[in-house]
């Protein structure tokens, strides 16, 4: 392949992802840490086949506007999977509690500023290419459809702001940005829209977080995560093939825009039902006690134009219990 990208959040859960696909592919590495030395972190990268010659691990925070200069030397793309959700403040005060003021200043504006700081960086050293992970927290238009597009449905930041859910409008406002950014400075810009990622990981730290943490439990333990079976629906990609609709975007260069980065949606007492099936010790919730919603709606024409196979629900639960279980990767 010849190339070289930096990802930004190499530890993460997409990040490492990202990193392991990049390597398995030819891709030479720039990744990016909060410490580069993590002692939790940093090993298992450069375990993966193919670090040893081609990744590079730096030490920078987001927040700092000159931190991605030495990373970015040299790239060719950078992909930014550094902008993980926010629920607290710097005090510990969650997003939740705050008023409008404080939400905008400590959940809303530091993933803003950061993803800007990332791509003024990248404008000055000329790479054009960028993508960046989000959330399909951005794509909840006020008045529900029946099938969600990207391009269309947009969430509504102030209709965000009035529910004190910052958290999600960090999404919407960063997004809205970057690409007003990007289309100033002749950026193509890609962004991918997942929520609940599960599979195999590639730092051991990502299984106990999250709902990989629950699924954990509910492997050793049999306990579910619920009580009842909450009536909602949950969008969930294998995150190798998240990986992989990235690099599918990055290498084709008619590609840009916004893509989902989910196979689709399943009712919970669906994934329940799938689940103890999966384990047969799981003691499941307390059933529905009211007609089930429909799962989110998803139009896929445009993650489709990527040309990725991806793993239905089945085979995404079933890899990542295997995985827990003590499976292979």
């Amino acid at each position: 392949m010849g190339k070289t990208v930096c990802i930004a959040g190499a530890s993460g859960l997409v990040g490492a992802n990202l990193v392991k696909y990049a390597l398995e592919h030819g891709y030479t590495v720039r990744g990016t840490l909060r410490d580069k030395d993590d002692p939790d972190k940093a090993p298992h990268l450069m375990a993966l086949p193919g670090a040893a010659e081609r990744l590079t691990l730096f030490t920078a925070d987001m927040a700092d506007p000159g931190a991605f200069a030495e990373p970015l030397e040299g790239a060719d793309a950078v992909f930014i999977a550094c902008l993980i959700p926010t629920y607290f403040g710097p005090s510990g005060k969650p997003a939740r509690e705050m008023d409008d003021a404080q939400g905008e200043a400590e959940i809303v504006m530091p993933t803003v500023d950061g993803c800007l700081n990332i791509l003024r960086t990248a404008a000055e050293q000329d790479i054009k290419d960028v993508l960046i992970c989000s959330s399909t927290s951005s794509t909840n238009p006020p008045e529900s459809v029946s099938a969600k597009n990207e391009v269309d449905h947009w969430s509504s930041k102030e209709k965000q702001y009035r529910e004190k859910k910052y958290t999600s409008a960090a999404k919407t406002v960063m997004e809205k940005a970057a690409m007003e950014f990007a289309e100033a400075n002749d950026i193509r810009l890609s962004i991918f829209l997942p929520t609940l990622m599960l599979g195999p990981t590639v730092i051991p730290l990502h299984a106990e977080q999250g709902f990989l943490g629950a699924l954990k439990k509910m492997v050793e333990s049999g306990v579910a995560r619920h009580e009842r079976v909450p009536n909602d629906s949950n969008s969930m990609i294998h995150v190798q093939d998240l990986a992989a609709l990235f690099f599918a975007a990055y290498e084709d260069p008619q590609q840009s825009g916004r893509f989902f980065g989910v196979f689709d949606s399943w009712h919970w007492q669906d994934i329940y039902a799938e689940l103890a099936r999966l384990i047969p010790s799981l003691e499941t919730p307390a059933p529905l006690a009211e007609a089930a919603v429909p799962p989110t709606g998803f139009d896929f024409t445009r993650r489709d134009s990527l040309g990725v196979p991806l793993r239905d629900v089945p085979t995404i639960l079933g890899e990542t219990v295997e995985w827990l279980r003590g499976g292979t990767s």
